[in-house]
């Protein structure tokens, strides 16, 4: 039974809310730069825009659960 237990995939998006899922942070960011694109239709702005949410959605799509799966909290 161990056996099978330690072989299962950790899952860290399992703990997750669902607006916490990586569907919703993909979708909330692309929104949020779209947006900036399509009010404004200012390069400059849109580019100070992504960079930090283009940050966060890259820390919670690849830096999180790699760090989660390596400590199994």
């Amino acid at each position: 039974m161990k056996d099978a237990v330690e072989s299962e995939k950790f899952n860290p998006w399992n703990y997750k809310p669902w607006w916490c899922q990586p569907w919703s942070i993909l979708l909330t960011g692309t929104t949020i730069i779209s947006s900036s694109w399509l009010l404004f239709r200012m390069i400059w702005l849109t580019v100070i825009v992504s960079i930090p949410i283009l940050t966060w959605m890259g820390f919670f799509l690849l830096v999180w659960p790699k760090l989660m799966a390596e400590s199994k909290m």
